[in-house]
């Protein structure tokens, strides 16, 4: 058998189409602005998150408002409770809960918790104050965050 019957071709790699290439990149990018979502509180106090042992997500996390509790300056003994991006005191909370649950929406209203952010070595004393604040506002779902050991 001879090898020369068929003229032998060379062979080309096709081209890539890249037209639709500017489609996807913005598709991808119009994705990525809608999901994230941008932090809108700047933290003033420091604090160190406790680790717990029962962790759980929280399931509505537009039903949720932060409270911070923490140290301003690092080095100081006094904590801050920070609600926003402003420093506050007990007194305030009752208008902080009033105004973050007239912004829910109302489907997100009953489920409103209010998520407490603090040192590890915030004293029990403003925790209790805190909460006894929150209850007089009807904020009765309450969870404190943590890390998982």
């Amino acid at each position: 058998m001879r090898r020369g019957l068929f003229p032998r071709r060379e062979r080309e790699v096709p081209e890539l189409n890249t037209s639709s290439l500017p489609d996807l990149i913005f598709t991808v990018l119009f994705f990525f602005m809608i999901v994230t979502h941008m932090r809108d509180v700047d933290l003033k106090v420091h604090y160190q998150v406790p680790q717990g042992t029962e962790v759980q997500k929280v399931a509505h996390k537009s039903a949720v408002c932060h409270i911070y509790i923490g140290r301003q300056d690092k080095h100081s003994d006094d904590f801050s409770i920070q609600l926003n991006n402003r420093i506050a005191t007990i007194d305030d909370i009752r208008a902080f809960v009033e105004s973050e649950r007239s912004q829910m929406n109302s489907d997100d209203q009953p489920r409103m918790t209010v998520s407490i952010k603090a040192d590890r070595d915030v004293p029990m004393g403003i925790i209790a104050d805190v909460k006894r604040a929150l209850q007089e506002s009807f904020a009765l779902k309450i969870n404190y965050s943590a890390t998982e050991k």
